[in-house]
Parts: structure tokens; C-alpha cells; sequence
């Protein structure tokens, strides 16, 4: 195994720790980490080998950072103690791929969530952590769902197998058609309409109206026999052809239209007046009693435009569905604050790849200044705390101001995971989970750096949302861009403010 590391300083007061390099074959994740007092502008890894290496677990900058993780936006936080050798860095990316060689027959292991390795090579042996019976990781198995819209499905409080069933072989249809893979889409269909006519009677009871439930599973219905006959006419077409691209491209619109439609089945699946439960403590915090939609616009500080993939836009249009049966103080928190008008007109003070953050409002608070609460406090400048919220699945509620790897349960799958690109976890110091104001992150996803499985993120960071429209606009947003305006356009009468 052949490694090469350019190193260019950039910017010597502004330090940042170098994104751990996981080496995994399938059994066993080895990462190694090294702190160094210069911005690398480019770090390029060449890794020849056996196939065993692959990039994961790049976690964004902040979330390594032993300092400030995903919170901090003062260089001044970023000070790091002490600078280690390069030397020891390679050593230690090569014991990492050795081992990982090594064990290249070995069963499968999931490597528990680790926080920081030491360099050298000698001391980067650690325990692995086996899997248990439960799921773990968020999108663990061979495919990481990454639709936002799905995961968003899959966090609603229900539990009926049949719908989930039928949201499956739906879900399915729309991964087959953008795949190519017709026959396959077409025997999803198939599924989704034995299930409407053999399970109807088997998902209504679950509905807080039974007749509204019984209206939408017949609207789906009728709509798969346009869907089927798109299909099938896309089979008639020769491959690549201007037919088969529009028979594909609406296919995959009227998918789109029934999985909306699966959507509000479902929600009429939660009981009436269900809520998350959150303890008494944090009565004096706003909390998101259900969803609410949040519209974003955008705009360049320069007055430039929006470069997508060459299309320009004179502004960026994003939809979140916020969600306050996953976060519902972290949720609640988040909507007071877009109620506020905090976040209008507020620049993007991170965007390195890996995160895009906002929320750190100008002076010296490093976040919203209000009144706090009793039981989590306030920050070094006035700034009201929110607690560390995670949900883990399975579970009734969220635990709060923990970790999953403190409560022992590390690597255990959240009720929404960061498996979606624009998925919106909430900043806060990595040695205080009660640290989080008013900064959050859009974490911009990729499959082939965070294999399924290997989420260092979920369990130590809340998800209380995903970008449903326009998560595209990401890819060029920069520093420095700002925040025109923020509103609460759906579920405002969810938000239930301090008593």
C-alpha cells in the first residue's frame, strides 16, 4: 500500500484537525487522526491496494475537532495544543489498512463510534464493537436509503405493518425506474396493488378516520394504471431513446404523486393527539408538538447567481419539514426561532464540503440571546440552551443531554438518521451536549464517504429535519452567502411555546 500526502498551508491561525481516514473491508473500521496548526488546501490520498480501503466516515471538520465540534464559528476556539508528525500519521494509515487486511475473512464486525485515535502505530489497536440483535446505524444493510422523504415515513409515530408494506414496494418503484430497471419497477407495482386489495381492511382501523384512509388507498390505486402502462411502454422503446426517457420521466412523476399520497395515509395513521414524550425539565423550552414546513431564500452576498450544474438562479429556494415527533425540543427551538425572523438576513458562516452552518448571529454571542431554561441554563454570553435530544429507534422518547455512546448503546440506529444529503442536524460543543443555541448544519451526504453502517454522526448529533426541495442549491452555497429570509409556512399551530 502506497500513500501520498501533499501538504499546502494555508492559513496558520486557523487550524483544524485532519478528517479521520477510515480503512474498511467489511469487517473492521480503523481510523486514524492527526492534529495539525495549518489549513490543508489540498490533501490528496492515494491508496493502491487490494480493494480493502474505502473513505468513510468523513465526518465534517467541526465533528473531529476534539475542541468545538459542529459549533464553534471563532477561530479563536480552534486552537489546537499540540502538533504531531506526518511521519506518525502515515504509520499509522498503514497499520489501519494492515489490520483491515488481515481480517479480510474475518466475520462481520460494526466497529463502534469513536471519538478520537491516537496516531502513532503502536497504540492504534481499539476495541471493536459487535452489532447486536438490534438495528444499528442508520442505513445499515447494503443500501442506504437517502431519500428524505422516506426517512421522514419511516419517523412517523405508526406502527402497521401492511402500510409499511405497501410504503416499501411504493419506495421501491421509484429506486427501479430511476435504476432503468423496469421489470423490477413493474413487479413492485404488482406488490403495491395486491397489498391495496388484500390488506385494505387491515390498514384503515389504524386511521383516526377510517373513510378518509379508504379514499386515499382508491386514489392510489386508480393512479397505479397510469403508472403501469408508462412502464410498460417504456419497455417497448428502445434503450436510450427520447421515448423511453419521457415514458421513464413520467413514470417517475406519477410514483412521486402516490408516494405523497402514502404520506397522508400514514399521517392519519398517528393516534389523535399523540405527542413525543419530553420531560417536565424542559416545560420552560419551545417544543414542535407534530411537523411544521420551512421555506428558506437565498442569495448571494455579491449579488451573483446560483450555479447548478450550469444552471443559473438569482436565488435559492429550499423546503424543510421540520420534525417534532423525533426533536420536539430541538425542533421547537429551531421553528421559535424562524418565528423570530432570527435567522433572516443572517450569513452562511461555514460551508467546507462537508457541513453548510449557519445561526451565529453577530457580536459576541455565539447564539440566541433570550430567556433560558431552568433546568438546562444559559450560555457564557446569555445565549438560551437547548439539551442534547436523541431518539433512538425502538425506543418511547428521546433521552436528553447524553450521547448514545454514553448511554452505552453506541451504534444503534436514531429515528432519523443523517443518511440524506441536506439532512439538518443541531451544532453544539463536543464536550458539552448542552451547549446548542441557535447554530445548525445541513450536512451534505455522500454515500461512497459514509459507507451504510458507518454513521459517526447519529446518536451524538440530533437530525430535526431534511431539505425536501431544492437540497441542490447546497452544492453552492458559500461562506459569506446570506439568509434572506426564513418562514414557518406549515404547522405553526404545532409550536407550543414555554410555559
Amino acid at each position: 500500500v502506497a500513500i501520498k500526502l501533499n501538504v499546502f498551508p494555508s492559513h496558520p491561525l486557523d487550524p483544524i484537525n485532519l478528517l479521520p481516514y477510515t480503512v474498511d473491508d467489511g469487517c473492521i473500521l480503523s481510523t486514524f487522526r492527526s492534529k495539525l496548526t495549518m489549513r490543508f488546501q489540498n490533501l490528496p490520498l492515494l491508496l493502491l491496494g487490494s480493494q480493502i480501503a474505502s473513505t468513510s466516515a468523513f465526518a465534517p471538520q467541526a465533528v473531529q475537532n476534539a475542541r468545538t465540534s459542529l459549533y464553534a464559528t471563532n477561530p479563536q476556539q480552534n486552537v489546537v495544543d499540540t502538533i504531531e508528525s506526518i511521519d506518525a500519521t502515515i504509520k499509522g494509515a498503514l497499520s489501519g489498512m494492515a489490520l483491515a487486511a488481515a481480517l479480510w475473512t474475518a466475520p462481520a464486525l460494526m466497529a463502534g463510534t469513536m471519538d478520537q485515535f491516537p496516531s502513532v502505530a503502536s497504540n492504534n489497536v481499539f476495541s471493536s464493537s459487535i452489532a447486536s440483535a438490534k438495528e444499528m446505524a442508520s442505513g445499515s444493510g447494503t443500501r442506504v436509503n437517502k431519500d428524505p422523504e422516506s426517512l421522514l415515513r419511516y419517523g412517523l409515530p405508526i406502527k402497521n405493518k401492511e402500510v409499511r408494506d405497501l410504503q416499501k414496494s411504493i419506495e421501491d418503484i421509484r429506486i427501479n425506474v430511476s435504476s432503468k430497471r423496469k421489470a423490477a419497477a413493474l413487479d413492485d407495482l404488482k406488490k403495491a396493488r395486491g397489498i391495496i386489495n388484500t390488506k385494505e381492511s387491515k390498514m384503515t382501523p389504524s386511521c383516526r378516520d377510517a373513510k378518509v384512509c379508504s379514499d386515499i388507498l382508491a386514489s392510489m390505486k386508480s393512479e397505479l394504471e397510469p403508472l403501469e402502462g408508462q412502464l410498460r411502454a417504456s419497455v417497448d422503446y428502445q434503450s436510450g431513446s427520447e421515448q423511453e426517457r419521457k415514458a421513464l420521466d413520467e413514470s417517475y412523476s406519477i410514483q412521486d404523486k402516490i408516494q405523497k399520497e402514502l404520506t397522508i395515509l400514514q399521517e392519519q395513521m398517528i393516534p389523535a393527539g399523540y405527542q413525543t414524550p419530553v420531560p417536565s425539565d424542559y416545560d420552560d423550552l419551545p417544543q414542535l408538538k407534530g411537523r411544521a414546513t420551512v421555506e428558506m431564500v437565498l442569495k448571494k452576498a455579491d449579488g451573483g447567481k446560483f450555479d447548478i450544474e450550469g444552471q443559473l438562479f438569482n436565488e435559492a429556494k429550499m423546503k424543510m419539514i421540520i420534525d417534532g415527533y423525533a426533536a420536539p425540543v430541538t425542533s421547537g427551538n429551531f421553528v421559535d426561532l424562524v418565528q423570530k425572523g432570527f435567522y433572516n438576513d443572517m450569513d452562511i458562516q461555514r460551508s467546507d464540503g462537508f457541513v453548510v452552518q449557519t445561526g451565529d448571529p453577530k457580536g459576541e454571542a455565539e447564539g440566541y440571546v433570550g430567556t433560558p431554561s431552568k433546568s438546562v441554563g444559559a450560555g457564557k454570553h446569555g445565549e438560551r440552551l437547548i439539551p442534547l435530544e436523541i431518539f433512538p429507534k425502538g425506543d418511547k422518547g428521546p433521552f436528553y443531554e447524553t450521547t448514545i455512546e454514553d448511554e452505552g448503546r453506541g451504534g444503534e440506529a436514531t429515528v432519523l438518521p443523517f443518511s440524506s444529503y441536506g439532512a439538518m442536524g443541531w451544532a453544539r460543543e463536543e464536550y458539552d451536549p448542552n451547549s446548542g443555541s441557535s447554530q445548525f448544519f445541513w450536512l451534505l451526504f455522500d454515500s461512497d464517504l459514509t459507507p451504510a453502517g458507518k454513521n459517526v454522526l447519529d446518536g451524538r448529533y440530533p437530525v430535526f429535519g431534511y431539505v425536501v426541495e431544492g437540497a441542490d442549491f447546497l452544492r453552492d452555497i458559500k461562506e459569506g452567502d446570506i439568509i434572506a429570509s426564513a418562514k414557518v409556512t406549515e404547522g405553526k399551530e404545532n409550536l407550543v411555546q414555554p410555559k
